[in-house]
């Protein structure tokens, strides 16, 4: 059955309090507020280390049972060494996360700009051996990967081959205006500064949307995404959104204008007025 699953970066921020999340609440409690509101998030910390196993029963019990989390690969398999290496890495990896596996939605493997044609070998070698149970995402970050030309195709092929999801990173919005605030300065610095290749290699195309610090700001960049997102849950897939914003201060208000054009309203929380309704637009 095709999903649309909609999550943030992260399910605590110091300006979500009375926002997204409920006042004088535990940080440990923040996943509970975030998770009646979003039914995926993008996993983060994985990537510079692998959570305990406390904190992993925890966001388990802290989550409905139709809510996915979507765990980076740590950085040791993705950007350390060659990948045909890194084999066993990955495994341990999955096995760690034995406490969410029935609650992971997919796990993402976020390569550097350096990583290019000459891994995909070891790419093929690494899908290969995973769990063919959970679902993966690839994200490419190389010029030759973005160049329409052969490297570009074998990739392709080789994701199409794995059912493997490539990734689509949309930071458009971030490079599309001067850096007028220091978190905007920040992101441009920081993320990556791709072209936007619409392609679904798997049964689950994810999109990651890095939208400016000013939700009204990124309309025009997200309201085309509409119509490709209704198509891909029309074919049966399912689809994840992961909306950022430069400083993520109101992601969690731009998300919700998404949603709703989607004819996939959030339910109400703080920083929302409903309307007369109940519905958020």
């Amino acid at each position: 059955m095709s999903s649309l699953y909609i999550g943030l970066s992260q399910w605590s921020h110091p300006a979500w309090p009375g926002q997204l999340l409920s006042k004088n609440l535990k940080s440990t409690e923040h996943l509970l507020d975030y998770a009646q509101v979003f039914n995926s998030v993008e996993g983060n910390t994985s990537f510079y280390g692998v959570p305990d196993t406390h904190s992993l029963v925890r966001w388990a019990s802290q989550t409905p049972d139709d809510f996915r989390f979507t765990f980076k690969f740590p950085a040791t398999v993705s950007h350390q060494g060659q990948l045909i290496d890194n084999v066993p890495v990955a495994l341990s990896f999955i096995e760690q996360l034995a406490p969410l596996r029935d609650k992971l939605g997919m796990l993402m493997l976020q390569l550097p700009a350096a990583c290019g044609p000459e891994q995909l070998n070891g790419l093929a070698h690494l899908l290969n051996a995973l769990p063919q149970d959970l679902q993966y995402g690839v994200e490419v970050r190389h010029p030759a990967f973005f160049a329409k030309g052969e490297a570009e195709r074998m990739l392709n092929r080789l994701l199409l081959e794995y059912n493997a999801n490539r990734i689509i990173m949309d930071s458009r919005p971030v490079f599309s205006c001067p850096p007028t605030t220091p978190a905007l300065a920040d992101a441009q610095q920081k993320k990556p500064q791709v072209p936007v290749h619409i392609i679904s290699t798997g049964q689950a195309p994810v999109i990651r949307f890095i939208g400016h610090p000013q939700p009204d700001y990124n309309h025009r960049f997200w309201q085309a995404w509409l119509p490709r997102i209704q198509g891909w849950l029309t074919e049966g897939k399912s689809v994840y959104l992961f909306v950022h914003t430069a400083d993520n201060q109101l992601a969690p208000i731009l998300a919700a204008e998404i949603a709703a054009a989607l004819h996939h309203p959030l339910p109400d929380f703080p920083g929302l007025a409903p309307s007369p309704q109940g519905q958020l637009f």
